[in-house]
């Protein structure tokens, strides 16, 4: 299983970027990837996506402990696993607004999660707000009319029924080539005139296998997009992508 990743800031957002992106193990054969999008119009949304990615790596190391003091222990299904570390996510993300003082607007951030299992090939991924994913070649966009919805807005409801809610949940069978994107991804600008047929960023991105042998592949489409066919991304950009 091969993974990339990439990050870049958008060329609207001249600070920060507001996208962040997680790959943790979670125990011995389970893989957790996650990309984040702070909201642009709270309050330093960076800090949002950053803190969640940050919480995740913490439940990510704590439940591989976990597997390793009670080897005999099932392991639970991918879902229950998922479900597992969403509520642990949004209990300390309660309990860090209360400690800091935080206010809804300082955690809105959307997010994808794709828990995947390496020896059964098999995963699971979730989106709460905005983003695309590519399954096997099949692209899905999540697109909630430029009103997304945002993980600070639910940090006060009842756990199980705003989980049981949700409904942009898509199980992978067979893991062959998996990508998950922030909609950054959709915002590409001509920086310069070019003479040549202008390229599909999203194709390029998420379906392109060109330099698969560099472990900088999404690095080096984003440079070709601006370099070659005079693209650039107006807002930030997190990737994801595995290819087995």
């Amino acid at each position: 299983m091969k993974i990339y990743a990439t990050l870049q800031i958008g060329d609207f957002h001249l600070n920060h970027c507001e996208d962040y992106y997680l790959i943790e193990n979670i125990g011995t054969d389970r893989l957790l990837m996650a990309v984040m999008d702070g909201c642009t119009m709270a309050r330093d949304s960076y800090f949002a996506s950053t803190l969640v990615a940050r919480i995740l790596k913490k439940i990510c190391i704590t439940q591989g402990y976990q597997e390793l003091y009670n080897p005999g222990k099932p392991k639970p299904s991918l879902e229950d696993q998922l479900k597992l570390i969403l509520s642990e996510l949004m209990t300390t993300l309660k309990q860090m607004q209360e400690q800091l003082l935080l206010e809804q607007q300082d955690l809105l951030t959307t997010l994808i999660l794709f828990l995947a299992d390496k020896k059964e090939n098999t995963g699971i991924i979730l989106t709460i707000g905005d983003g695309l994913v590519s399954i096997n070649g099949h692209l899905t966009e999540f697109d909630h009319d430029n009103k997304p919805d945002y993980l600070g807005f639910h940090l006060h409801q009842d756990f199980d029924q705003w989980y049981h809610s949700l409904t942009q949940k898509i199980f992978v069978p067979n893991i062959q080539h998996i990508s998950i994107a922030t909609d950054g991804i959709l915002f590409f600008k001509p920086c310069r005139n070019v003479d040549i047929p202008l390229e599909d960023p999203v194709e390029l991105l998420l379906h392109d296998k060109s330099d698969m042998d560099k472990d900088d592949m999404l690095d080096r489409k984003l440079k070709t997009l601006e370099h070659v066919y005079g693209l650039r991304p107006t807002d930030d950009i997190a990737i994801i992508r595995v290819i087995q």
